[in-house]
């Protein structure tokens, strides 16, 4: 006993898309075997997991090609179902007609037969863009196979000059408005999360797949290299000179300051000691003491003044001292080379060795648990950073010209210099399919349409054989 046609179909495609188990020996399973087909016993039937459609060929899924295949061969079906009523009737009325049959049989003859010739023209004309009709040599058949690189040129070309053309290009995304839709799309928190964790994810991918011997070995061989080779003392000074300009090292000297207010208020009994055991041993200790209070409160008068007085000449010349160093690190010759000193000496500490060999290991660890934590302060940041990007985008037309504009440019640049390279991605792929292939999958996707020319051309072959046989008959008589 055979399986159904519909069943075995199914699970040769199962079999070639390798989403079905080894048949089992008969009567032991629940599958079909195409080799050794019997039916399953009766059980409860295993329920069948959705698969997606996986796109094979020009785009067709598996089980929408089996579908068009069969619709294919329905629509084949009756345009030569057709062909064979219209022989059939001209076999019998000519019969008829020939052996004095009335006068309407030569009408319906001439139209069978004009029916019949327009059905086998337009069943050539149709085959013949697939195939070789019954596999003879005839001249400009099997178009699509033997002209397929032909064709690929052509498609390559036509797409080419009519869609990656750089005015083309241009007005279209002139007119999609792209920054104003991404502004108000980013500007939504749950999409700004999602991008957040789609960042996330590339980024954990980008430092999961690093060799930690090759990071590593860069961070040493090319990074420190260059930090031991390049004089640091001119970066230094010009760094802090640039400080200096912009006045940022105040906020700096004025914690110094704060602190070194605190620390003397705090630390009265240290110069009363001080005071005491360097007073001679024949001061009485009343003295040492009201010595002791009056420097005590002469030094903490200097230090809120230099803390309160942003003009105090404790203050310039903490300025000019900066300055001056900084000049010093970027000219002078001795200060370059105590700096280079102490940097050798700093590198060559072990700690500091130990922090380089962990480098690479430290940094990893640190984008990764950010990376994963949806909390971590660096995903709040580039989300926060995202959301106030979107805002910005959908509020700030000035900017979205700017983008838009930089994004016409862009695509413009790329199809006016790249459009041979783009096009060159048709006309390769359709180079690499193979002929007979290509030919099936295209009778696939419009075959049933084409098959429609067979059935116009028998019904309209026979409208118009009737059509010239009754003007004939007309004109001539009979």
């Amino acid at each position: 006993m055979q399986p159904p046609a519909p069943a075995i179909a199914t699970v040769r495609s199962q079999q070639r898309s390798g989403d079905v188990r080894p048949p089992r020996p008969a009567g032991s399973g629940q599958y079909w075997c195409v080799q050794n087909p019997q039916p399953a016993p009766a059980a409860a039937p295993e329920r069948p997991r959705a698969r997606p459609a996986v796109a094979v060929g020009l785009g067709v899924g598996r089980m929408d090609a089996a579908a068009k295949a069969a619709d294919l061969r329905r629509m084949k079906r009756l345009a030569t179902g057709l062909l064979v009523v219209a022989t059939l009737i001209f076999l019998g009325f000519r019969w008829w007609e020939v052996n004095g049959g009335p006068a309407f049989a030569g009408y319906v003859r001439a139209m069978a037969e004009a029916g019949m010739v327009g059905a086998l023209a337009d069943w050539f004309a149709v085959t013949a863009l697939f195939r070789r009709p019954l596999g003879l040599p005839i001249p400009h058949t099997a178009i699509i196979p033997t002209k397929k690189d032909v064709l690929g040129n052509s498609l390559g070309d036509f797409v080419g000059e009519n869609f990656l053309a750089e005015d083309v290009v241009r007005d279209k995304l002139a007119s999609v408005q792209a920054s104003a839709r991404v502004g108000e799309w980013l500007r939504q928190e749950a999409n700004a999360e999602r991008v957040t964790a789609e960042l996330a994810n590339i980024a954990k991918g980008v430092v999961t797949v690093l060799r930690d011997d090759d990071v590593q070995e860069v961070i040493e061989q090319v990074l420190v290299r260059k930090l031991v080779e390049r004089p640091i003392g001119p970066p230094l000074g010009t760094i802090l000179e640039g400080v200096l300009a912009d006045g940022a090292h105040h906020r700096l000297v004025d914690l110094v300051c704060d602190r070194a207010y605190d620390w003397v208020s705090a630390n009265h009994d240290l110069v009363l000691r001080v005071v005491t055991e360097r007073a001679p041993a024949w001061s009485p200790r009343f003295v040492d003491e009201l010595v002791a209070d009056k420097v005590f409160v002469e030094i903490q008068n200097f230090a809120w003044a230099v803390k309160t007085d942003p003009e105090h000449p404790m203050r310039k010349a903490v300025d000019r001292f900066l300055a001056e160093f900084a000049a010093d690190l970027q000219k002078d010759e001795d200060t370059i080379a105590r700096a280079e000193r102490i940097k050798q000496q700093i590198i060559a500490h072990p700690n500091v060795q130990n922090f380089i060999g962990q480098a690479w290991g430290t940094v990893k660890t640190i984008i990764l648990d950010a990376a994963a934590d949806p909390s971590s302060a660096l995903r709040t940041r580039v989300c926060d950073g995202l959301l106030r990007f979107g805002d910005r985008l959908a509020t700030d037309a000035e900017l979205r010209a700017k983008l838009d504009g930089w994004l016409v440019d862009a695509a413009g640049y790329v199809v006016r210099h790249y459009r041979s390279e783009i096009t060159t991605l048709i006309t390769d792929t359709v180079a690499r399919w193979d002929a007979q292939e290509t030919s099936r999958k295209i009778e696939l996707q419009v075959g049933r349409d084409l098959q429609f020319i067979r059935i116009n051309g028998t019904v309209v072959g026979s409208l118009a054989g009737l059509v010239i046989y009754t003007v004939g008959q007309l004109a001539f008589g009979g």
